[in-house]
């Protein structure tokens, strides 16, 4: 079921993210080479930037790529720290429910209810702001699967979830 998901999602952002490069790139090609600015591309990329934003946290944090400081679970044994890994995905279902789904639910409810249009594109702000709890729902799901996980596992295979090494960060800026 994750990996259907994971799929999904990944697909989704992949059309988000070309649809937002095509909307600037039109933008700037139309302001610049036409000198006629189109009135519609501002609006629908700040609102596909909004889409891949929140749906781009899901699913990073269902692969745990956050952020993330690592300095007490490293300190832990290998028991505590699965216990300390239950807690915090626990916190962050706490959050992700009060103010994603429960939040932004309302807010979602109300647009639609008072009929709140965007200005040039004229369609229901409940359209864009859907992706907070859709979003915040995918968080939920795979902080319930990583705690299904967590209590399968031994205690001695619960590594940092989020250690990395220095490796992975070299490059040039």
């Amino acid at each position: 079921m994750r990996k259907l998901i994971d799929t999904i999602t990944r697909s989704l952002l992949v059309f988000l993210m070309s649809s937002l490069v095509i909307v600037v790139v039109w933008q700037v090609f139309s302001r610049y080479i036409l000198n006629a600015p189109s009135t519609v591309t501002d609006e629908l990329a700040r609102f596909l930037l909004i889409w891949v934003s929140l749906l781009g946290a899901a699913y990073y944090s269902g692969k745990n790529l956050h952020i993330a400081i690592n300095v007490l679970p490293s300190r832990l044994s290998p028991p505590n720290r699965k216990k300390l890994n239950i807690l915090i995905h626990l916190i962050v279902i706490t959050f992700v429910l009060l103010v994603f789904v429960i939040g932004g639910g309302m807010l979602v409810y109300y647009t639609y209810t008072y009929l709140q249009l965007t200005p040039t594109l004229q369609i229901p702000m409940a359209f864009i702001y859907a992706i907070g709890p859709i979003s915040g729902l995918l968080i939920i799901f795979y902080k319930i699967a990583d705690i299904a996980d967590l209590l399968r596992s031994d205690a001695e295979q619960v590594s940092g979830d989020h250690q990395f090494e220095q490796e992975d960060f070299t490059g040039s800026i």
